[in-house]
């Protein structure tokens, strides 16, 4: 946890520090979000495969060439260097994206087929987990919080008043961003179930 110093009666500096460090799971959330395919083509579906080029050391795709959605089922990648075209396709072909790479000359085309019923199904069931990831995420530091407010009461560094205070504050704002990641989830869910 950051440097907090708690003064009494100013709760702003400690809210402040505590939305800051909750907003960081709801960014983490939605990242993951963006990676889990709705049926239309997002480059972000691509551009963190590691591919291994030069001297064999991985490198994500967005490094080595520029990616494209032309349209809401294709992906266009165009390396910078043509002959880093084998490396990339082999990189697609062991990715968990589950398509084929379609080599045209220099450059790579992802058609994305239309979403099964069952490929739906277990992409609600990721969606799930990482909803809960980040839900547990929010916990995880309402209890830090907590447990860093209790012990300046402990040591008299707050008083009751100050303590119970700021500890409605660490619950107002787990419910604030808890609802937040429920309501990003449902709202990738809805997305997922309707291609």
């Amino acid at each position: 946890m950051k440097d907090i110093t708690l003064i009494e009666n100013e709760s702003k500096p400690f809210e402040q520090a505590m939305n800051d460090e909750m907003q960081k799971s709801i960014k983490h959330f939605e990242g993951e979000l963006v990676k889990i395919r709705t049926g239309r083509a997002h480059t972000s579906l691509v551009e963190d495969v590691k591919v291994d080029v030069y001297d064999g050391s991985p490198m994500p795709l967005k490094n080595v060439a520029a990616i494209s959605a032309p349209d809401a089922r294709l992906i266009v990648i165009q390396p910078w260097d043509i002959t880093t075209i084998p490396a990339i396709e082999r990189a697609l072909m062991s990715s968990e994206i589950g398509i084929t790479p379609q080599v045209d000359g220099k450059i790579i085309r992802l058609s994305l087929p239309d979403m099964s019923s069952t490929r739906r199904e277990e992409l609600i069931k990721i969606l799930g987990k990482k909803l809960e990831e980040c839900r547990v995420s929010i916990r995880n530091m309402r209890k830090d919080f907590n447990n860093f407010i209790r012990d300046a009461k402990k040591d008299k560094k707050i008083s009751e008043n100050f303590f119970n205070r700021l500890g409605d504050l660490v619950q107002n704002a787990t419910d604030k961003w808890i609802a937040k990641a429920d309501e990003m989830g449902q709202k990738k869910e809805k997305e997922l179930k309707s291609f």
